[in-house]
């Protein structure tokens, strides 16, 4: 199946792109990115040297993926969301030994426009809103919306609003059922 990569991409000896991954335009990979397979990234992405990229994930148009970030498996990342790696930054310090993790759990959603604060992690399946602003821990299942980012609701792992309170919920669009309280939510097989 191989790597289609678009003639105007760079991609540095080095990285490891899985098979059926697609790379469009003006896209630069770095040398020590380790990317999975069946992955797409949008036009103008940038992804760093130390970033770890599961399966099947879908970057958007205008995303940076700086240094310290790992992407799990069927993450999405919207159209101009951003990174940060670096909580004081200033031109005139280097602060590369600072730089602080950020982890984005299997299947989350991130919308377009938001910024996730570095040294965070986002739980599987989460939801982040366009435009929200991620400054602490994200749990799994959350939909978070706002500047600084809040929870407002649950979210099923098929991409619905899970509807009103628990302890038991049911998704209404694929019947997938749920522990909720404020403070969690988890899959009831």
């Amino acid at each position: 199946m191989g790597v289609s990569i678009h003639p105007t991409a760079i991609v540095d000896k080095g990285a490891s792109i899985g098979n059926g991954s697609r790379v469009w335009h003006w896209v630069h990979i770095c040398a020590g990115a380790k990317i999975g397979e069946d992955c797409s990234f949008g036009q103008n992405v940038f992804v760093g040297n130390d970033v770890v990229i599961g399966n099947n994930v879908k970057v958007q148009n205008n995303v940076s993926i700086y240094d310290a970030v790992i992407l799990e498996d069927d993450v999405f990342c919207g159209p101009s969301m951003v990174f940060t790696n670096v909580v004081n930054p200033r031109s005139a310090v280097s602060r590369k030994s600072e730089y602080r993790r950020t982890r984005v759990g299997r299947g989350a959603s991130i919308g377009a426009n938001a910024t996730i604060v570095c040294g965070h992690d986002i739980g599987e399946h989460a939801f982040i809103g366009a435009g929200a602003v991620v400054t602490s821990n994200v749990p799994p299942y959350a939909l978070m919306m706002g500047v600084p980012a809040r929870r407002v609701a649950w979210m099923c792992r098929c991409g619905t609003r899970l509807p009103g309170r628990g302890p038991f919920v049911s998704c209404e669009a694929c019947g997938a059922r749920y522990e909720a309280s404020e403070k969690a939510c988890t899959s009831v097989a």
